[in-house]
Protein backbone atom coordinates (compact mmCIF):
# COMPACT_ATOMS: atom_id res chain seq x y z
CA UNK A 1 0.00 0.00 0.00
CA UNK A 2 2.78 2.43 0.88
CA UNK A 3 4.51 1.78 -2.44
CA UNK A 4 1.26 2.50 -4.31
CA UNK A 5 0.78 5.73 -2.37
CA UNK A 6 4.36 6.90 -3.08
CA UNK A 7 4.14 6.11 -6.78
CA UNK A 8 0.77 7.81 -7.23
CA UNK A 9 2.07 10.85 -5.35
CA UNK A 10 5.06 10.99 -7.70
CA UNK A 11 2.80 10.75 -10.74
CA UNK A 12 0.67 13.58 -9.41
CA UNK A 13 3.71 15.75 -8.88
CA UNK A 14 4.93 15.16 -12.43
CA UNK A 15 1.59 15.70 -14.17
CA UNK A 16 1.80 19.16 -15.77
CA UNK A 17 -0.50 21.79 -14.29
CA UNK A 18 -2.81 19.28 -12.71
CA UNK A 19 -3.78 21.34 -9.65
CA UNK A 20 -4.37 24.62 -11.40
CA UNK A 21 -6.05 23.12 -14.43
CA UNK A 22 -8.67 20.87 -12.84
CA UNK A 23 -9.00 21.34 -9.08
CA UNK A 24 -9.46 25.06 -8.53
CA UNK A 25 -9.57 24.50 -4.77
CA UNK A 26 -9.18 21.04 -3.23
CA UNK A 27 -7.96 19.81 0.12
CA UNK A 28 -7.62 16.02 0.20
CA UNK A 29 -9.34 14.37 3.17
CA UNK A 30 -7.15 13.44 6.11
CA UNK A 31 -8.67 9.96 6.12
CA UNK A 32 -9.87 8.45 2.86
CA UNK A 33 -13.60 7.60 2.77
CA UNK A 34 -14.28 3.89 2.59
CA UNK A 35 -16.29 2.74 -0.43
CA UNK A 36 -18.48 -0.32 -0.62
CA UNK A 37 -17.77 -3.20 -3.04
CA UNK A 38 -18.84 -2.56 -6.62
CA UNK A 39 -20.07 -5.75 -8.26
CA UNK A 40 -21.77 -6.82 -11.50
CA UNK A 41 -25.50 -7.44 -11.45
CA UNK A 42 -28.31 -8.33 -13.83
CA UNK A 43 -28.42 -4.86 -15.36
CA UNK A 44 -24.62 -4.45 -15.38
CA UNK A 45 -23.31 -7.96 -16.11
CA UNK A 46 -19.75 -9.14 -16.48
CA UNK A 47 -18.49 -8.90 -20.07
CA UNK A 48 -14.99 -10.07 -20.95
CA UNK A 49 -14.41 -8.74 -24.47
CA UNK A 50 -11.49 -7.56 -26.62
CA UNK A 51 -10.49 -3.91 -26.30
CA UNK A 52 -10.84 -1.77 -29.41
CA UNK A 53 -9.80 1.56 -27.89
CA UNK A 54 -10.30 3.74 -24.83
CA UNK A 55 -12.43 6.67 -23.70
CA UNK A 56 -11.21 9.25 -21.21
CA UNK A 57 -14.34 10.67 -19.56
CA UNK A 58 -14.23 14.00 -17.73
CA UNK A 59 -17.12 15.69 -15.94
CA UNK A 60 -17.95 19.40 -15.77
CA UNK A 61 -18.24 19.72 -12.00
CA UNK A 62 -20.28 22.96 -11.75
CA UNK A 63 -23.13 21.28 -13.63
CA UNK A 64 -22.85 18.11 -11.53
CA UNK A 65 -23.05 20.13 -8.33
CA UNK A 66 -25.92 22.18 -9.69
CA UNK A 67 -28.11 19.14 -10.32
CA UNK A 68 -26.83 16.40 -8.00
CA UNK A 69 -24.57 18.01 -5.45
CA UNK A 70 -26.98 18.00 -2.53
CA UNK A 71 -26.43 14.46 -1.31
CA UNK A 72 -24.04 13.49 1.50
CA UNK A 73 -21.97 11.50 -1.02
CA UNK A 74 -21.33 14.69 -3.02
CA UNK A 75 -20.32 16.86 -0.06
CA UNK A 76 -16.58 16.57 -0.72
CA UNK A 77 -16.97 17.63 -4.36
CA UNK A 78 -19.65 20.26 -3.98
CA UNK A 79 -19.09 21.56 -0.46
CA UNK A 80 -16.41 21.53 2.20
CA UNK A 81 -14.76 24.57 0.58
CA UNK A 82 -13.65 22.57 -2.48
CA UNK A 83 -14.18 23.87 -6.00
CA UNK A 84 -13.59 22.01 -9.23
CA UNK A 85 -13.69 22.68 -12.95
CA UNK A 86 -13.43 19.41 -14.83
CA UNK A 87 -13.03 16.22 -12.80
CA UNK A 88 -11.79 12.82 -13.90
CA UNK A 89 -14.68 10.41 -14.35
CA UNK A 90 -12.56 7.54 -15.59
CA UNK A 91 -10.65 5.70 -18.29
CA UNK A 92 -12.94 3.24 -20.06
CA UNK A 93 -11.89 0.39 -22.35
CA UNK A 94 -14.13 0.30 -25.41
CA UNK A 95 -15.09 -2.82 -27.29
CA UNK A 96 -14.45 -3.77 -30.88
CA UNK A 97 -18.19 -3.85 -31.60
CA UNK A 98 -21.19 -2.21 -29.94
CA UNK A 99 -20.57 -3.67 -26.49
CA UNK A 100 -17.64 -2.97 -24.22
CA UNK A 101 -15.85 -5.04 -21.57
CA UNK A 102 -16.85 -4.50 -17.96
CA UNK A 103 -16.44 -6.13 -14.53
CA UNK A 104 -13.88 -8.52 -15.96
CA UNK A 105 -12.59 -9.82 -12.60
CA UNK A 106 -13.61 -9.81 -8.96
CA UNK A 107 -11.67 -7.20 -7.01
CA UNK A 108 -11.27 -6.22 -3.36
CA UNK A 109 -11.62 -2.68 -2.06
CA UNK A 110 -8.85 -0.37 -3.14
CA UNK A 111 -6.27 0.64 -0.51
CA UNK A 112 -7.13 3.88 1.34
CA UNK A 113 -3.87 5.46 0.13
CA UNK A 114 -4.92 4.93 -3.49
CA UNK A 115 -8.32 6.50 -2.89
CA UNK A 116 -6.85 9.45 -1.01
CA UNK A 117 -4.36 10.06 -3.82
CA UNK A 118 -7.20 10.28 -6.36
CA UNK A 119 -9.73 12.38 -4.42
CA UNK A 120 -8.68 15.76 -5.88
CA UNK A 121 -9.06 14.31 -9.39
CA UNK A 122 -12.03 11.97 -8.92
CA UNK A 123 -13.76 13.44 -5.86
CA UNK A 124 -15.75 10.37 -4.84
CA UNK A 125 -14.35 7.29 -3.15
CA UNK A 126 -17.24 5.20 -4.45
CA UNK A 127 -16.66 6.37 -8.02
CA UNK A 128 -12.95 5.54 -7.74
CA UNK A 129 -13.82 2.01 -6.60
CA UNK A 130 -16.44 1.74 -9.36
CA UNK A 131 -14.06 2.83 -12.09
CA UNK A 132 -11.49 0.21 -11.11
CA UNK A 133 -14.07 -2.56 -10.65
CA UNK A 134 -16.07 -1.91 -13.83
CA UNK A 135 -13.38 -0.63 -16.19
CA UNK A 136 -9.89 -1.04 -14.76
CA UNK A 137 -10.18 -4.79 -14.24
CA UNK A 138 -10.67 -5.22 -17.99
CA UNK A 139 -7.50 -3.41 -19.05
CA UNK A 140 -4.86 -5.93 -18.01
CA UNK A 141 -3.28 -3.20 -15.87
CA UNK A 142 -2.63 -3.23 -12.16
CA UNK A 143 -4.55 -0.64 -10.11
CA UNK A 144 -1.33 1.38 -9.88
CA UNK A 145 -0.80 1.43 -13.66
CA UNK A 146 -4.49 2.09 -14.38
CA UNK A 147 -4.70 5.12 -12.11
CA UNK A 148 -1.28 6.42 -13.16
CA UNK A 149 -2.41 6.30 -16.80
CA UNK A 150 -5.65 8.10 -15.97
CA UNK A 151 -3.80 10.76 -13.96
CA UNK A 152 -1.29 11.43 -16.71
CA UNK A 153 -3.94 11.76 -19.42
CA UNK A 154 -6.13 13.97 -17.28
CA UNK A 155 -3.27 16.13 -16.04
CA UNK A 156 -2.04 16.85 -19.56
CA UNK A 157 -5.34 18.41 -20.66
CA UNK A 158 -5.73 22.15 -21.02
CA UNK A 159 -8.98 24.07 -21.26
CA UNK A 160 -10.38 27.00 -23.22
CA UNK A 161 -11.78 29.99 -21.33
CA UNK A 162 -14.89 28.34 -19.90
CA UNK A 163 -16.19 31.61 -18.45
CA UNK A 164 -16.02 33.33 -21.83
CA UNK A 165 -17.62 30.37 -23.61
CA UNK A 166 -20.46 30.31 -21.09
CA UNK A 167 -21.47 33.91 -21.80
CA UNK A 168 -22.57 33.73 -25.41
CA UNK A 169 -24.41 31.54 -27.91
CA UNK A 170 -22.44 28.33 -28.38
CA UNK A 171 -22.68 25.15 -30.42
CA UNK A 172 -21.07 21.80 -29.71
CA UNK A 173 -18.88 22.27 -32.79
CA UNK A 174 -17.64 25.63 -31.54
CA UNK A 175 -16.86 24.14 -28.15
CA UNK A 176 -14.94 21.15 -29.53
CA UNK A 177 -12.98 23.49 -31.81
CA UNK A 178 -12.03 25.63 -28.79
CA UNK A 179 -11.06 22.55 -26.77
CA UNK A 180 -8.97 21.17 -29.62
CA UNK A 181 -7.22 24.53 -30.02
CA UNK A 182 -6.20 24.37 -26.35
CA UNK A 183 -4.94 20.79 -26.83
CA UNK A 184 -2.98 20.35 -30.07
CA UNK A 185 -2.84 16.58 -29.55
CA UNK A 186 -6.62 16.26 -29.29
CA UNK A 187 -8.41 16.72 -32.64
CA UNK A 188 -11.97 18.02 -32.56
CA UNK A 189 -13.28 14.71 -33.95
CA UNK A 190 -11.80 12.91 -30.90
CA UNK A 191 -14.21 14.78 -28.60
CA UNK A 192 -17.75 13.70 -27.80
CA UNK A 193 -19.88 16.12 -25.79
CA UNK A 194 -22.79 15.09 -23.58
CA UNK A 195 -25.31 17.45 -22.01
CA UNK A 196 -28.34 17.40 -19.74
CA UNK A 197 -31.15 19.57 -21.07
CA UNK A 198 -28.61 21.43 -23.15
CA UNK A 199 -26.14 22.07 -20.30
CA UNK A 200 -22.60 20.70 -20.63
CA UNK A 201 -22.26 17.48 -18.63
CA UNK A 202 -19.23 15.47 -19.79
CA UNK A 203 -16.56 15.15 -22.46
CA UNK A 204 -15.66 11.70 -23.78
CA UNK A 205 -12.24 11.74 -25.46
CA UNK A 206 -11.39 8.88 -27.83
CA UNK A 207 -8.02 7.10 -27.57
CA UNK A 208 -6.31 4.27 -29.43
CA UNK A 209 -5.88 0.71 -28.12
CA UNK A 210 -2.81 1.67 -26.10
CA UNK A 211 -4.53 4.70 -24.51
CA UNK A 212 -1.56 6.66 -25.85
CA UNK A 213 -2.94 8.78 -28.72
CA UNK A 214 -6.22 10.61 -29.32
CA UNK A 215 -8.05 9.37 -32.40
CA UNK A 216 -11.30 10.06 -34.24
CA UNK A 217 -14.31 8.72 -32.40
CA UNK A 218 -16.23 5.92 -34.06
CA UNK A 219 -19.65 6.82 -35.50
CA UNK A 220 -22.74 6.29 -33.35
CA UNK A 221 -20.87 6.06 -30.05
CA UNK A 222 -22.67 8.87 -28.24
CA UNK A 223 -22.35 12.60 -28.00
CA UNK A 224 -24.25 15.54 -29.43
CA UNK A 225 -24.25 16.70 -33.03
CA UNK A 226 -21.86 19.52 -33.89
CA UNK A 227 -24.74 21.92 -34.63
CA UNK A 228 -26.48 21.30 -31.28
CA UNK A 229 -26.74 24.28 -28.95
CA UNK A 230 -24.69 24.06 -25.76
CA UNK A 231 -24.85 25.98 -22.50
CA UNK A 232 -22.21 25.96 -19.76
CA UNK A 233 -23.11 26.42 -16.11
CA UNK A 234 -20.23 27.90 -14.22
CA UNK A 235 -21.86 28.49 -10.83
CA UNK A 236 -22.12 31.91 -9.35
CA UNK A 237 -22.24 34.55 -12.08
CA UNK A 238 -19.76 37.41 -12.00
Amino acid sequence: MRRIARTIAAALALAPGIAGAQALVCIAPGVAPRPTPDLPNSSQPQRVLPIGGYTLAITWSPQFCRTGGFTPAARFQCGSGNRFGFTLHGLWPDGVGKEWPQYCAATPLLPPATIKGMMCRTPSAQLIQHEWAKHGTCTGMTPLHYFETSIQLFGALRYPDMNALSRGPLTVGQFTAAFAAANPGVPANAIRVTAKRGWLDELWLCLDRQAARYVSCKPNTGGLAANASLKIWRGRRR
